[in-house]
């Protein structure tokens, strides 16, 4: 049985903002109890000498929070899963309340992070799927793509290369899911070279079969006729060729 002046009980602090029921050793909260605050917040689980020490669960009513893992001093502090009122939720190291180390985030939109935390952001390596379904591996700065990084579109176009405030900039390879590839220098997510019109190189006319695919040769120029690439045209060009075709 319990030692003398061990007990379990139920306290109400004189404050009334707490309620403690649970077990006690030498006056002290210790053992499994819960933790009731007046707004409907609580804490179930481990105590030490009075202090939330080990393994529990904290609810918050203010968000709607809801945390299970591992506790030191009160803090959300070791292994532990956050559950988000929006849907989202976190699963993996927390240091004194933050998400830091190595976790699996899902957002309420379904998107996911696997990688390192720092200061609850995304921060070190990572893999990030997105709900278009683009998935980018590479380096984060504090929840921003920077650094080098591995990004695969959903439809099929591939950029590696480096990155800053989550677009290419620096040093980059894009191949297009058309064919096309430009490798160079990017600038906020463009290439430096910008190009004004695109040339078809061949047959001024090209058989098309219905329901095949047909191969194009292009380039794109700037003013002067010089040969350049551009990110940005090139989606809408190939988006309606695609269009015309299937139409036809």
């Amino acid at each position: 049985g319990m030692a003398a002046g061990d007990r379990y009980g139920l306290y109400v602090y004189p404050n009334s903002f707490f309620q403690y029921e649970g077990e006690w050793k030498q006056g002290r909260k210790h053992g499994h109890g819960k933790l009731l605050f007046k707004d409907g917040s609580y804490y179930e689980g481990e105590f030490v000498d009075g202090e939330i020490m080990g393994n529990g669960l904290r609810y918050w009513a203010s968000t709607g929070n809801t945390y299970s893992g591992q506790f030191v001093s009160g803090e959300l502090h070791g292994h532990g899963v956050m559950q988000y009122k929006d849907g989202g939720k976190y699963e993996g190291e927390f240091s004194y309340g933050m998400r830091e180390g190595h976790g699996l985030l899902v957002d309420k939109d379904g998107q996911t992070y696997q990688g390192t935390f720092y200061n609850n952001k995304k921060h070190g390596g990572g893999k990030m799927t997105f709900k278009n379904g683009d998935k980018y591996e590479g380096d984060w700065i504090l929840d921003q793509q920077q650094g080098h990084g591995v990004l695969h579109c959903a439809e099929g176009t591939i950029y590696e290369g480096q990155w800053r405030n989550d677009v290419f900039n620096g040093q980059g390879t894009e191949i297009h899911c058309s064919g096309v590839i430009y490798d160079g220098l990017w600038i906020n997510g463009y290439p430096a070279a910008q190009a004004k019109k695109i040339v078809i190189l061949g047959p001024e006319v090209i058989d098309v079969i219905q329901g095949s695919a047909i191969t194009l040769h292009v380039q794109l120029q700037n003013e002067e006729g010089e040969v350049c690439e551009c990110k940005n045209m090139f989606t809408d060009i190939f988006c309606h060729i695609k269009m015309f075709h299937n139409y036809k």
